[in-house]
């Protein structure tokens, strides 16, 4: 277990900032706790922090708005939302304000250790990889979590990164929504087949959308590849 992951928690119902403040900290994680938005937003500026959760409705800031502000800062910590609010707007709100997952409360807190502990575990994988990948004009650096192409930088968050990242080193090999649903959301945890066409949407528009030529192609029925020249 890697016991020196730092979590930012931001949440303003003390009975549950206690229980996963308690649950983390077993685990063996470094916790800092946020009640409020400007507490969270001052915390993340004067720490490195591997991983947050946030709420949506917070005092002072909101947690979309909060996601908002860290990715112009940093566009790779994971980012878990933890919310009440549970329509599909609302998941989509969250994902195009920067989050990469989303936990409807009420929740189990062994669900919410086990997202945990896939964000932070992917994000130890790429050393066991090469360094760098080119597919085309598009090049990605695993040891800094960047993408170009063209020469220009395409900001992606860490699920994104992470879909990409499975698709490029499957050099050019069809991965099918099981395979992805496994290696990006660890075993399906969460992982719906909607919620997978949206981060390829989400890809295209960053990846494909403001070139000709593009990279992200889809075999129907099997699933998706990446890939220059096709």
């Amino acid at each position: 277990m890697t016991g020196t992951a730092r979590i930012l928690l931001i949440e303003d119902e003390a009975k549950l900032g206690s229980s996963i403040q308690k649950e983390l900290s077993e685990q063996g994680y470094e916790l800092e706790w946020a009640y409020d938005g400007r507490t969270a937003e001052s915390l993340f500026r004067a720490g490195r922090f591997d991983l947050l959760l946030v709420d949506i409705n917070l005092p002072h800031v909101n947690g979309l708005e909060l996601c908002r502000r860290f990715r112009q800062t940093n566009a790779y910590v994971p980012i878990i939302m933890i919310t009440a609010l549970g329509e599909l707007g609302d998941k989509m709100e969250a994902f195009q304000s920067g989050a990469d997952d989303y936990l409807v409360k009420p929740f189990h807190l062994t669900e919410l250790l086990a997202r945990v502990k896939v964000f932070l575990k992917r994000s130890q994988i790429d050393r066991y990889y090469e360094d760098q990948l080119q597919v085309g004009d598009l090049e990605i650096d695993f040891a800094s979590k960047s993408v170009q192409r063209a020469g220009q930088r395409v900001t992606l968050s860490a699920k994104e990164f992470a879909l990409l990242a499975l698709l490029a080193r499957s050099r050019g090999r069809v991965v099918s929504k099981q395979e992805i649903a496994e290696k990006v959301w660890d075993l399906d945890l969460g992982a719906s087949t909607n919620t997978i066409e949206v981060y390829i949407n989400f890809l295209r528009n960053k990846i494909d959308k403001p070139f000709s030529q593009k990279l992200i192609h889809t075999k129907p029925g099997f699933g998706y590849f990446l890939k220059a020249n096709v």
